[in-house]
């Protein structure tokens, strides 16, 4: 018995849970799937209502297809989801496991028609920033990041160190600099390890490590 699907829904919904009742879209269920793949992975348990009551699914068949197709055609790169069907009180719950990835960033089709990438911000998928998206592109290539150390990079460091936290915007403003000259010196921070990000519903900003 690998999965103890008590406990996991008493850990209750967050960075890398899910409780799902059922699928009824692929886009939405793509928008999770790819914010987990550019996380540290992360679990649906479909046949859970959202208060964490086990419901059970109907047709697991039909759940894996629904995943599947989403996974391949509403995901780039694909995703390659794993299952597992776990009886709790003669009820079936479908667990979904997508791993994090090594070819970050993923898209998700939306219903827009457009490619999305999102990350996963406690218990909901949120659009990722241009920052945020470098990122992801640049860390899984191994080369190193080139640090170069400008009166910018100085200056910002220098804000940091009397200030708790900036914004992008904040940081373009003080130096006037283009918006993406300030991406790029974020990026690269960042990578770095000089630089904090942190993404929530409703802002973004960074912080000193």
């Amino acid at each position: 018995m690998g999965i103890n699907i008590r406990k996991l829904i008493l850990e209750g919904e967050g960075t890398t849970l899910d409780f799902k009742n059922t699928i009824t879209s692929c886009e939405k269920i793509a928008k999770t799937m790819v914010s987990y793949a550019n996380n540290k992975g992360g679990k649906l348990l479909i046949g859970v209502a959202d208060d964490g009551r086990i419901v059970g699914v109907k047709s697991e068949d039909e759940e894996k297809f629904m995943i599947n197709k989403a996974a391949g055609f509403y995901c780039k790169p694909a995703l390659e989801p794993k299952f597992e069907e776990v009886y709790v009180d003669e009820k079936i719950v479908l667990v979904v496991d997508i791993e994090e990835s090594d070819m970050k960033p993923h898209y998700a089709l939306g219903e827009d028609k457009k490619w999305w990438v999102y990350v996963r911000v406690k218990d909901k998928s949120v659009l990722a920033s241009k920052v945020v998206v470098d990122v992801l592109k640049r860390e899984n290539k191994s080369e190193g990041v080139l640090l170069e150390y400008t009166s910018k990079e100085k200056a910002l460091l220098e804000y940091l160190n009397v200030n708790e936290r900036i914004t992008a915007r904040e940081f373009s403003d003080m130096l006037n600099l283009s918006r993406r000259r300030s991406y790029r010196i974020l990026v690269n921070l960042v990578l770095s390890g000089v630089l904090r990000i942190h993404t929530t519903e409703k802002e973004e900003f960074y912080t000193a490590v």
